[in-house]
């Protein structure tokens, strides 16, 4: 048997021009070589991501920024998705590292920042009404969860205890319902409902759903606490 490494650039161009990009082959390359420098120079960490399943979910959220703004200079949008899809699993300094790849590879491209408006400030008046100190790193963090949720359908919250991920949890949570209350024009703001397991209570095969035997036809499959939660 033999196998061969996937040709990202080509991918990636091809990805592109089907969403509509122009200028498809010169970001393609781009893109490319920053995930390359980036698997190289950034940190090792064991949630790190660099391989084909990055790139795509990259590929599908520039596509996604295309179709939305389609106005907005090409380079700027496949920015802003490798931005937004890669940030918020950084460490701390391997954010700066990023950061100085992309002006490298796109020098004097300006980003400007996506108006968040009013979840931002729905964010800020939940923590204040908890009493809680309105931090900007948690204020960036819920913002991040929230365009994170827009590409992925499983994720995870990691850091030390009393880094704030309940409350970056709940804060994001309680404010995105509070605008679907009040009619928000947003469709993918939404009533969010929270449901909490104690890991430490239950197996993996309680918690997930999975499959009896699939040898059977039709085969089984049996309904874990997050498949009857969501339900």
């Amino acid at each position: 048997m033999s196998m061969m490494v996937p040709d990202y650039s080509l991918i990636a161009e091809i990805s592109l021009f089907a969403e509509g990009y122009e200028t498809s082959r010169p970001l393609s390359k781009k893109m490319t070589k920053l995930y390359k420098l980036a698997s190289e120079q950034v940190s090792a960490q064991p949630h790190y991501d660099f391989g084909m399943r990055a790139v795509k979910s990259v590929l599908v959220m520039a596509g996604a920024g295309k179709r939305a703004n389609p106005d907005i200079p090409e380079n700027i949008t496949l920015i802003r998705a490798m931005c937004d899809s890669n940030l918020p699993k950084f460490l701390k300094d391997d954010v700066v590292l990023f950061n100085a790849i992309v002006q490298d590879l796109f020098p004097e491209v300006e980003v400007p920042k996506q108006d968040t408006g009013e979840l931002y400030s729905e964010i800020v008046a939940c923590l204040e009404e908890k009493h809680l100190v309105v931090n900007e790193d948690i204020l960036a963090k819920a913002i991040q969860l929230y365009e994170v949720l827009g590409i992925r359908f499983g994720m995870m919250v990691v850091g030390p205890t009393g880094s704030g991920k309940t409350t970056t949890n709940r804060a994001l949570a309680e404010a995105m319902t509070r605008l679907r209350e009040r009619g928000h024009p947003d469709m993918n703001l939404q009533i969010t409902h929270t449901l909490c397991l104690n890991p430490k209570s239950i197996s993996m095969v309680c918690t997930c759903t999975f499959q009896i035997d699939c040898c059977l036809k039709p085969s089984i499959f049996i309904d874990g606490l997050e498949g009857l939660g969501i339900a």
